[in-house]
């Protein structure tokens, strides 16, 4: 009678999984066990959230998530990793795991309560303000960047980091370092040291044109040590107000017009185009106004710049 074999293949060790990472897609896999528990432990999971996971890879994440959420959401880009995902934790989980194979910046994002990822470095800001963007709001999200990216984000007015970056988050969310970690915690190890931090949406972000204000912004941080009456004072940039301001207040006029309505509109509406002395002229007026005329960007907070974009506004100057 030929040997039963059944048993002992039931009792062969699972195959050790071994990829080729690959690099341009930022593959350093996290392999402390610890730094992968405090990632969870920090993440707060709720056994109700719907967590979603950027760039999973081999799972050492997504394993953790599966036992705290209710549903996990694995975005990878990698066919390979998005496999084998689905071979070693499709069938014991069913329908407690997705996995989306495509581009997390390509995708819209389902909804999820939070994000957890160790994302690849090189689609940190974009991926940053994709999320910051999404609608309905998260509860959390606690990512893993590298640490200069990290330190960026974190970074206050007065630090040496601080930048666009670091002001464009703080408008829409509150941003805390976690934990710092260093390259030998990954396989392979990256070139870089890496930190995580916790991203928490703000209940209510300022109902302002996100395009102005990224105009402002982008203008002012420049050169964010040199004063904003000196950048204002530049030609391109009063050519840029003048221009912006000529083209809006004929939209205005030819909308009033259309309409049958000459009081209705902004209070550029029914104003003769602005000549450049005079576009300067009034520039400088509402920075002395505000006192900002010898203010640097890099010491100056979101009510600052909201405070700012909102004095243009009202004398008929736009940023986009």
């Amino acid at each position: 009678m030929p040997k039963d074999d059944s048993k002992k293949a039931s009792k062969a060790p699972a195959r050790c999984v071994t990829m080729e990472h690959m690099k341009s897609r930022g593959q350093h896999f996290l392999a402390n066990p610890l730094i992968i528990q405090g990632i969870i432990d920090k993440a707060d999971i709720r056994a109700t959230d719907v967590v979603l996971e950027i760039g999973p890879g081999n799972g050492a994440l997504t394993a953790k998530l599966l036992e705290k959420a209710k549903k996990v959401i694995a975005i990878e880009l990698d066919t390979r990793w998005a496999a084998e995902l689905q071979k070693r934790f499709g069938v014991m989980h069913g329908n407690k795991l997705e996995i989306i194979n495509n581009d997390v910046l390509r995708v819209d994002l389902p909804f999820f309560d939070i994000c957890v990822a160790n994302l690849p470095y090189q689609i940190s800001a974009p991926i940053t303000n994709k999320l910051l963007m999404h609608r309905p709001q998260f509860r959390c999200a606690v990512l893993m960047f590298q640490r200069e990216f990290a330190l960026r984000l974190c970074a206050k007015p007065g630090d040496e980091l601080y930048c666009r970056l670091s002001l464009n988050t703080s408008l829409l969310a509150e941003v805390q370092h976690l934990i710092k970690v260093g390259k030998n915690n990954f396989k392979p190890p990256p070139k870089v040291e890496s930190s995580v931090v916790r991203i928490t949406p703000r209940s209510n972000p300022p109902a302002i044109n996100y395009m102005e204000w990224d105009g402002l912004i982008r203008l002012a941080f420049g050169r964010k040590n040199k004063t904003l009456g000196a950048t204002f004072r530049q030609k391109d940039v009063i050519d840029l107000l003048k221009n912006n301001y000529n083209m809006h207040a004929a939209i205005m006029k030819s909308k009033n017009a259309s309409s049958g309505d000459v009081t209705m509109g902004d209070q550029s509406s029914g104003k003769e185009e602005k000549k450049f002395d005079e576009v300067k002229q009034t520039i400088l007026e509402i920075l002395e106004a505000e006192n900002m005329s010898e203010q640097r960007p890099a010491k100056l907070d979101v009510d600052h710049f909201l405070t700012l974009l909102n004095a243009f506004n009202v004398k008929g100057f736009h940023f986009a």
